[in-house]
């Protein structure tokens, strides 16, 4: 093989940043099984359908990258400051909470619950539907209030506000 042709395989694949210096039926399979992976993929973006029927609500419109901007965390955890207590049991004690809530409030949240950490107390908030009758939603309250207050051994307040159906949340369609 001349050193025109060495030189030649070698750019294209400096050119396509594939540093393979094999047979080209395997380079060009290459830069396509990577090209593939790699393109338009980003996280927690939804992809456009093509009739835009996709609901999507206020929060998840406003993008990861807009986070500090125009969208706030879901979390409001100031453990993980310089010198902060309970870092990691915090962020176990969060997916505890979404676990217990989505699991005892099923299908009822319309919107993403907010935990919301001041001084000692845990405030959850969010959007649920009015689907069940009035007293069954002070139970749960009521329920989930205490059971958590129990197993965190801190105090805990829920917050809700209702909406007439999950339609009602709907932001846009994408």
């Amino acid at each position: 093989m001349n050193t025109y042709l060495k030189l030649n395989l070698l750019g294209n694949c400096f050119q396509q940043r594939c540093y393979l210096s094999t047979s080209p039926i395997l380079h060009s399979w290459f830069v396509r099984l990577t090209n593939v992976t790699q393109v338009n993929t980003e996280a927690a973006t939804p992809k456009h359908t093509r009739k835009r029927n996709y609901p999507l609500t206020y929060e998840q419109r406003q993008f990861p990258k807009l986070i500090g901007h125009t969208k706030t965390w879901n979390t409001f955890n100031t453990s993980n400051l310089r010198d902060g207590k309970r870092k990691a049991e915090t962020v176990s004690d969060d997916l505890f909470l979404r676990q217990f809530i989505y699991g005892t409030w099923h299908s009822l949240f319309v919107s993403e619950l907010i935990i919301k950490r001041r001084h000692n107390m845990i405030i959850l908030s969010g959007l649920v539907t009015r689907t069940i009758h009035p007293r069954r939603m002070y139970f749960l309250i009521g329920y989930t209030e205490e059971i958590l207050s129990a197993l965190l051994k801190t105090p805990v307040k829920i917050e809700i506000q209702t909406v007439e159906n999950k339609e009602d949340v709907i932001f846009t369609y994408w």
